[in-house]
């Protein structure tokens, strides 16, 4: 049986080479810092074209109405004992509040980026009691019936297309730009509407052609308050502070509908002046396109580390084993090759799904190492070791990617499983004698085996 000679000099080597192999990987860190922000700078780049043509076009909605606003007199005295006289709004929100409508998208194109938009034909209809100005507070003398005003707030006047008209008490009366009381939003349209102590009840009614993009949401503003929304869209993303009591989602698009109470909210439905708490409650869908592209190749971009190293740990342990000398230049070389990996992703996924695009790189960055491999290497087996592992890790980080809630246990157990590799192959160097010529690599204890 051969002994290994433990040579100081030979053990120092191997640890200069394994400094040497990271001190490459950190290196390799400032290219891949500069390409996640080219990452970053097209995603934002992206956000900013939709932006700019949501702003042309209308952006994300907020419906909050209808609101009755009726001003009436306040009465104090100041220090002087005259009387001052200053005007208040009570608001009143409806019993029933039904809204239904179809929301029809379609695609802009802005160089090579995707921007959606929606036009929603919606139909409002709603039942309001009349004004309970004595849970207020407020004497019958001292109400302003003929300035009532009905207001639909709405958060972006661009998108509307059409000069709709109220139905009030089956009268169309026509609407006027800007909210009548500064209720719950700071822009919207109204109407003056014939309200007094006569009757019990009132009716509204209005159909709302809207434009807009991103999000269409709404207020619970009805004592009860249902929407129902249908489109022809098939990824909806539904967001607010109430989900959808009854939902579909098929390749034809989706339904949903929300059904709120009065008690599901925490305000109540009369107030005098403003009430700012009322925007928290807004509920509705999101309307856009899915950005994997930017997302996954950030994401994969954060396990460069690990592909980095254990390429160079792949390339170290065949120095060890087949004593074939790679210098550390051929080193940084893979490396970039490695690092290029995600400069195509982003790239070629701006043109393609994400899937082809991450195929296409993946094929072309393996077969770049491996051929690179078998030349330094002068082996094709070994090559083909080198290909198959970075097959392997392309492999499982596209797994990892689609499992969004799953990534961190998958890459833990990846980590674990790619740790448990390199142990068992290195587990018979004998490190010392690493580097001689005239001594060789495995232990006496297991070269015998």
């Amino acid at each position: 049986m051969e002994k290994s000679i433990p040579s100081k000099k030979s053990g120092n080597s191997a640890m200069v080479k394994l400094m040497a192999i990271g001190a490459l990987v950190l290196l390799l860190l400032i290219p891949m810092q500069m390409i996640e922000g080219i990452i970053m700078e097209r995603g934002s780049l992206r956000e900013e074209v939709v932006a700019e043509v949501s702003t042309k076009w209308g952006n994300k909605q907020t419906i909050g109405g209808p609101i009755l606003s009726i001003p009436f007199k306040q009465y104090h005295t100041d220090k002087k004992n005259n009387v001052i006289t200053t005007i208040h709004t009570a608001n009143f929100l409806p019993e029933q509040l039904r809204i239904n409508g179809v929301v029809n998208t379609e695609k802009r194109y802005r160089g090579i980026y995707e921007v959606v938009l929606y036009k929603s034909d919606l139909l409002v209809n709603a039942v309001f009691h009349a004004p309970a100005f004595t849970e207020l507070g407020i004497e019958p003398k001292d109400i302003l019936w003929e300035k009532a005003v009905i207001s639909m707030g709405l958060s972006d006047l661009r998108g509307i297309k059409e000069n709709n008209m109220v139905i009030w008490n089956d009268k169309k009366i026509p609407l006027n730009s800007g909210i009548g009381a500064d209720a719950v939003m700071c822009s919207g349209i109204s109407a003056r509407v014939p309200v007094d102590e006569s009757r019990n009840s009132y009716t509204f009614e209005m159909n709302l052609n809207l434009n807009g993009s991103g999000q269409l949401h709404f207020l619970p503003l009805g004592k009860n308050t249902t929407v129902t929304l249908s489109s022809s869209w098939t990824c909806p993303s539904f967001s607010g502070a109430f989900l959808p009591d009854e939902r579909t989602i098929n390749d034809n698009g989706f339904k949903a509908v929300w059904k709120i109470l009065n008690l599901n909210r925490n305000y109540p439905q009369q107030w005098v002046d403003g009430n700012k708490d009322i925007i928290g409650s807004a509920f509705g869908v999101g309307l856009i396109a899915p950005v994997e592209e930017y997302q996954k190749a950030t994401r994969s971009a954060k396990y460069s580390v690990l592909f980095i190293l254990l390429t160079f740990m792949a390339f170290f342990i065949t120095e060890v084993l087949k004593a074939h000398k790679v210098h550390p230049i051929q080193y940084l070389m893979v490396g970039f090759a490695v690092c290029l990996f995600y400069v195509l992703l982003v790239s070629i996924s701006e043109h393609s799904n994400f899937g082809i695009a991450y195929l296409i790189s993946s094929i072309a960055t393996v077969t770049l190492v491996a051929a690179y491999s078998k030349g330094i290497l002068k082996s094709l087996p070994l090559a083909a070791t080198v290909g198959g592992l970075l097959t392997f890790l392309y492999g499982f980080l596209y797994i990892t990617l689609q499992m969004e809630d799953y990534a961190l246990l998958m890459g833990s157990i990846g980590l674990f499983i790619a740790l448990g590799v390199v142990m068992y192959v290195t587990r018979r160097i004998d490190w010392y004698s690493m580097g001689t010529a005239q001594t060789k690599v495995f232990s006496p204890e297991i070269q015998g085996v």
